[in-house]
């Protein structure tokens, strides 16, 4: 079984969509380790704020196979197939980390780049896997978020809740 962190986001009707992913990968996967959710603005072009959260999950499918089924789970709800990368979106699910592979893998950057570039990505990956370690920085993901130039971009923490549990 690879573990498995991924990257959840939302700027359309951002709670019934990060709800329903996470409704939808439970009953995929199993049990979900899930992050804090966060609020942040758009990177990379202009829309409405995000929330942002990351999830932990097993699973033994190969990579491919993962990032296929992901992208069915974002386009059942309501993703475009050929939505542009910087675009607003219902879902958006992105594949973190898989084990500590390294390099493009099957047609996925591995670990994600976003990781290191973005606080809506660093920050809840520090608060799920404080000790887990980057696999190619060899820091851990509380020394990463240490690290940070946290004034570079605003998360705020929000109360958000899923299957009866605040996150």
């Amino acid at each position: 079984m690879a573990q498995v962190y991924l990257g959840l986001g939302s700027n359309i009707e951002r709670e019934r969509y990060i709800t329903a992913g996470l409704d939808a990968l439970a009953q995929r996967f199993g049990e979900l380790q899930v992050s804090p959710v966060y609020d942040s603005a758009a990177v990379g072009f202009e829309g409405q704020p995000f929330l942002n959260l990351v999830l932990a999950l097993n699973t033994d499918l190969p990579l491919g196979e993962l990032a296929r089924t992901l992208r069915h789970i974002e386009i059942e709800h309501g993703r475009p197939p050929n939505a542009p990368r910087f675009s607003p979106r219902q879902l958006d699910i992105d594949i973190l980390t898989y084990d500590d592979q390294v390099g493009m893998i099957e047609g996925v950057e591995l670990p994600r780049g976003e990781i290191l570039e973005n606080a809506f990505v660093l920050r809840p990956l520090a608060d799920l896997a404080p000790a887990g370690v980057h696999p190619v920085a060899k820091c851990t993901y509380r020394e990463l978020w240490a690290d940070y130039d946290q004034s570079s971009q605003e998360i705020v923490a929000v109360a958000f809740s899923w299957r009866g549990r605040t996150l």
